[in-house]
């Protein structure tokens, strides 16, 4: 079976939050069939994608701010602790209950509260999935620009909490960009609001983009004013084979000076390209050891310009067998090359250490290079593709989950390529969090003055320690 796993599972832990008294308030509080404790039920809850199981002692489905509330009070009485969950597709463990207690899954909390084509946002609850908003915004002829790869399954809380990003980040940035306002629940159960409506707010600190990463430990969201924008009348994409990723990482910068911002900039290496094309024989050229796609959006003029500007580049810059969208039809077939990476890496191995490493994007050739490099020393396959034009890569190191020296040499592949990361000015998580699977390293990315303050902002949110424990701070 296909893993992705950092970590030995624990045995589960048994908190304040099995008293008999707890588990009916919380049912008094959200109502009996809200509430979950049976073994088999909780289960699914106490993982992510990374595939670890902590199973929680309840799992509490709230439906409104006020619910929410009450079980937060109820958890600093019986200090229990709660972890939020929203569609549990991370990869940092940060919506699993590792020191147990209950998991409050958003699902219920999925409503629009309102959509505003006038003032560009949109307020909504977090268990919204992003695609469902997207869908949403969409019929008003607007854009939601975040785009995780989890998109479908994502919710907005938990894109909020781990600062998402995506493909489109280039250009529109990560999900914090894109929040204007939230309503959030402390630790305490006290509601505070930060933000608002506009694009332009400058009173008081900036709680909104403090919340936004805090990845559960400061409060939870309720709920979330969201900036839109106009949606762009057209997109392109255009696709080319490099005989090199250091060739195809080279062209990153060449946009700029030609006054282009492209929308997405995608880059696959030859690992990854002949896992693919093993799995679903796209017809990727042999000569073929790197991919890039670059994607851009706004008028049908802009856009026709720009994608036969982005083709000139290419070629110039040792592209071949480039490959230019015209129909939406043909952009998906650009784009399934890029879709078809994670299903096919299974091919190198039983388990994945998937990183998201992040440099400045004029080092993405190096950082590449390097990791290649330590992938050899310790003599473990590595693949990298991903977010080339922000200087994200994701970056899988494979192995056998049966074999021990195997998933030690995967380990300290990991624990080299995050130094290496830093060491060029970047690091070691552009949009997948810390969780408790980076905890260990986030003294190789933050100095520590600056983790002390970060473990007084928590202490003031959450003086009793409840709110996701055993998270970042380790």
């Amino acid at each position: 079976m296909f893993q992705s796993i950092h970590f030995n599972a624990k045995p589960r832990a048994v908190t304040n939050a099995s008293k008999p008294e707890v588990v009916e308030k919380l049912k008094q509080i959200v109502g009996a069939e809200n509430v979950l404790v049976e073994p088999e039920k909780v289960e699914p809850y106490g993982a992510d994608a990374v595939k670890e199981k902590f199973p929680p002692e309840a799992v509490v489905f709230p439906e409104t701010t006020a619910q929410m509330c009450e079980i937060l009070k109820l958890a600093n009485e019986y200090l229990f602790p709660v972890t939020a969950r929203g569609g549990g597709v991370g990869y940092t463990g940060g919506a699993v209950p590792v020191d147990g207690g209950i998991v409050i899954g958003t699902d219920r909390m999925n409503k629009i509260i309102e959509i505003n084509a006038a003032d560009l946002y949109v307020i909504c609850q977090p268990g919204l999935t992003t695609y469902a908003l997207q869908q949403a915004v969409e019929k008003h002829g607007l854009l939601f620009p975040p785009d995780p790869a989890s998109y479908k399954d994502s919710f907005i809380g938990g894109n909020i909490a781990e600062n998402a990003g995506g493909m489109r980040t280039p250009k529109y940035g990560v999900t914090k960009h894109s929040v204007l306002g939230l309503e959030v629940v402390t630790a305490t159960g006290e509601i505070i609001r930060t933000g608002g409506k506009t694009v332009k707010n400058v009173v008081g600190f900036d709680l909104t983009g403090l919340m936004c990463g805090s990845e559960g430990l400061l409060g939870i969201i309720t709920e979330a004013t969201l900036k839109l924008l106009p949606m762009p009348e057209a997109t392109a994409t255009v696709r080319a084979s490099f005989k090199s990723m250091e060739a195809a990482c080279r062209v990153l910068t060449k946009f700029t000076p030609e006054g282009l911002l492209p929308m997405a900039m995608e880059v696959v290496d030859k690992n990854c390209i002949g896992a693919i094309e093993q799995n679903f024989a796209f017809g990727l050229s042999k000569d073929a050891n790197a991919i890039l796609i670059v994607a851009v959006d706004g008028s049908m003029e802009e856009v026709s310009r720009n994608a036969q500007t982005i083709e000139r580049i290419l070629q110039e810059n040792g592209g071949f067998d480039i490959l230019r969208s015209r129909t939406s039809e043909e952009e998906d077939k650009l784009w399934d090359v890029r879709r078809a990476i994670s299903p096919s890496l299974m091919k190198y191995g039983t388990l994945k250490l998937n990183e998201d490493v992040v440099v400045p994007r004029s080092k993405v050739p190096e950082l590449i290079s390097k990791i290649e490099d330590i992938g050899r020393q310790h003599k473990t396959f590595v693949a990298n593709f991903g977010h080339a034009g922000d200087g994200n890569i994701h970056v899988n190191f494979m192995c056998d989950r049966d074999d021990p020296e195997s998933i030690a040499r995967a380990r300290q592949c990991v624990k080299e390529t995050f130094q290496l990361s830093v060491d060029l000015g970047g690091s070691i998580s552009g949009e997948h969090g810390i969780g408790y699977v980076k905890a260990p390293y986030l003294n190789m990315a933050i100095d520590a003055p600056t983790l002390e303050v970060m473990k007084g902002i928590k202490k003031v949110f959450d003086p009793n320690g409840i709110l996701n424990p055993g998270k970042m701070f380790v």
